[in-house]
Order: C-alpha cells, then structure tokens, then sequence
C-alpha cells in the first residue's frame, strides 16, 4: 500500500529521529512529508517505532493511506515529481 506520511514534530531530537526513520522507508517530498510504498508488516512496525519515540501530547504524525488508483491521480505543482519505483509492479 503507498502511503503518504507526514508529521509536527515539536523538539527538533524527535524529529530528527522520526525523519531519519522514514528515511528508510520511503521518499522525502517536502520538509515534513515522505511518500513510502509500504507492505503490511512494514507499516506495522513503522506505526511501531514511530509510537515509541514521539510525545503523544505534542506530536503529530498521520498515514494517509492511497490505494492504486489514487496514487495515479496524484497531482503537483512546481518541484518535484510522483516518485515511481519501477522495480515492482501491479497487477
């Protein structure tokens, strides 16, 4: 499933860690957004490492979830591009 991630981060420590643990999963598109195309195991323990090291009562993280017809319909404007990873594809 392609996600679109992104976060507030009130203490620069924290989210310095929560960017460098996205980092591994997916595509940074803007400063506080990373488009990761993600397997169900992958999301539960990104959801997993990600509950573990913000303040619930400070923080802000959401996965916007987009299914294949959506991330089609993905639209920008300015820099920048839809990332595609052609080392996979749907059927």
């Amino acid at each position: 499933m392609f996600y679109m991630v992104c976060y507030d981060i009130v203490d620069a420590s924290r989210r310095r860690k929560i960017q460098k643990k996205l980092e591994g999963y997916g595509e940074r598109v803007q400063y506080s957004v990373f488009e990761c195309d993600l397997s169900e195991s992958q999301h539960n323990a990104l959801l997993k490492e990600i509950t573990k090291s913000i303040n619930k009562d400070k923080d802000s993280v959401r996965f916007y979830s987009l299914c294949n017809a959506c991330f089609g319909k993905v639209e920008y404007i300015g820099t920048g591009e839809v990332k595609e990873d052609d080392s996979f594809f749907i059927v």
